[in-house]
């Protein structure tokens, strides 16, 4: 049997050199077509799977079902060996990578492939949550065509509880950070970065007094580029559409007095507050019920003091450290999310 072995790029012949020990008659080629991060593989050996995934730098190895040249019509035609193996009652989505020049797309091969394979199965596609994959790998003048348990591809479980539940109403006020103008667009970027990753409500950059305005140009200049490097990811890795998350600019002080109305909940992260364990079920309960959850994060100096007395809750959330600036919103989220998810989940 052939099998499609991929490993982290600069490590296929490392793990070439392991399955050749590890099945001494197998034929095995590394970087096929000059292509890194693969190996294939062929061998009678019926525990070759189990074998191979015995090697540290094998991320997987994919069966292979059916080989044929790299032609749309020929890779169409496999459908009637696939079809098969797919029961009616299974969803089922058609997955390519192509690496080389060809005639036709990826997306050329999901559409036709998948079309054939439904009419000779009847089964629903199921882009999100298929039972079965079809796997096309297309290396050079040669494609390879498996079928994959869908539990493989699915980064989003149904039985988990989404996150965006609570990071939809969160506005995050982060104050910017200032000083040597790199630094600044450093900072920025990965401040960007971050706040789209937890795709929140609104961004609000909160300086607290006088800054330069160069200073604060490159910090903003940095948070848009962060925000949309993430966005492209997002993009390409989510079956849902991401939107960018609003980026606005406004001074601290007048943040407070917009956002302290009703079912507004304000949090300051802070090492003078509470523990998180100590206020974790109120605090929980408050996140649920509210419409709107304001975090405030500093920079290099934390929120001022007098602002304390306006917000429903300080908490410290990791006692004797004080984050850098860069890892304040995901400490504060990800802290904050662990809580609402216990609750959740003990909720009737």
């Amino acid at each position: 049997m052939k099998f499609i072995v991929k490993t982290q790029r600069g490590l296929e012949g490392v793990a070439a050199g392991y399955i050749r020990e590890t099945l001494p008659d197998a034929e095995v080629w590394a970087s096929p077509m000059g292509y890194s991060g693969l190996v294939i593989v062929e061998s009678e050996d019926g525990n070759a799977a189990e074998r191979i995934l015995e090697i540290p730098e094998v991320e997987r190895a994919i069966p292979v079902l059916v080989e044929v040249p790299a032609e749309l019509e020929a890779i169409v035609d496999t459908a009637g060996k696939i079809a098969p193996l797919i029961k009616e009652e299974e969803t089922f989505a058609v997955r390519t990578k192509r690496r080389g020049k060809h005639d036709f797309s990826s997306v050329d091969v999901n559409r036709e492939l998948g079309a054939r394979i439904r009419e000779l199965t009847n089964s629903d596609v199921n882009l999100s949550w298929p039972d079965r994959v079809v796997q096309v790998e297309i290396i050079g003048d040669r494609a390879y065509v498996s079928l994959l348990p869908g539990e493989e591809f699915r980064k989003f479980t149904p039985g988990k509880i989404d996150a965006r539940k609570l990071f939809q109403k969160v506005v995050l006020v982060q104050m910017p950070y200032w000083g040597d103008y790199r630094a600044c667009r450093s900072f920025g970027e990965k401040i960007g970065r971050a706040a789209q990753a937890f795709e929140v409500k609104e961004l609000i950059i909160a300086p607290k007094e006088k800054m330069d305005a160069f200073e604060l140009a490159e910090f903003l200049k940095g948070v848009k580029i962060g925000q949309e490097s993430r966005h492209r990811i997002q993009s390409e890795a989510y079956p849902w559409k991401v939107e960018k998350v609003p980026v606005s600019l406004w001074d601290l002080y007048q943040v407070v007095r917009d956002k302290r109305r009703k079912k507004r909940l304000l949090i300051i992260t802070d090492p003078k507050g509470p523990t998180l364990a100590g206020v974790k079920d109120e605090l929980a309960r408050d996140l649920f019920h509210s419409k709107e959850v304001v975090i405030f994060i500093g920079s290099r100096e934390g929120i001022p003091r007098g602002l304390f007395r306006f917000a429903d809750y300080v908490v410290d959330l990791a006692p004797y450290m004080t984050f850098a600036t860069e890892h304040g919103i995901p400490a504060a989220l990800v802290s904050l999310w662990e809580v609402y998810e216990e609750y959740l989940r003990k909720k009737p």
